[in-house]
């Protein structure tokens, strides 16, 4: 059985930091394509960060510069490092995995996800 699980969710101050962590489990974690998404209330569910089998990283225009996505293969998981973090960024973040090489930023492309940990940033 297939489990993906996120956790570091939290309430933050603007300009502040947090890192999400994802940990997998049931499937073969170093042949899977992993990524973050966020769903802010009212919107639809928004590619932020993505990391392909081989480590090379893709980014939303409105992350690049302030989060870095990173896997541990070793540890079945993988992080996304939020730093400068803005009210806009408030959402729930959730984790997917697709067995694939390249990074997808379409939603339908994924197999697998979690239950989502919900970040705040006060103003």
């Amino acid at each position: 059985q297939v489990q993906v699980i996120e956790s570091g969710g939290g309430l933050v101050q603007t300009g502040g930091s947090l890192r999400l962590s994802c940990a997998a489990s049931g499937l073969t974690f170093r042949g899977c394509c992993m990524a973050w998404f966020r769903q802010a209330p009212g919107k639809e569910r928004e590619f932020v960060s993505g990391i392909s089998r081989s480590g090379g990283t893709s980014y939303a225009d409105s992350v690049k510069a302030r989060f870095t996505i990173s896997r541990d293969n070793a540890k079945n998981t993988m992080y996304l490092q939020m730093n400068t973090l803005k009210p806009e960024d408030t959402a729930v973040y959730y984790c997917a995995a697709r067995y694939h090489s390249l990074v997808a930023v379409s939603t339908s492309a994924y197999d697998y996800w979690g239950q989502g940990t919900q970040v705040t940033v006060s103003s």
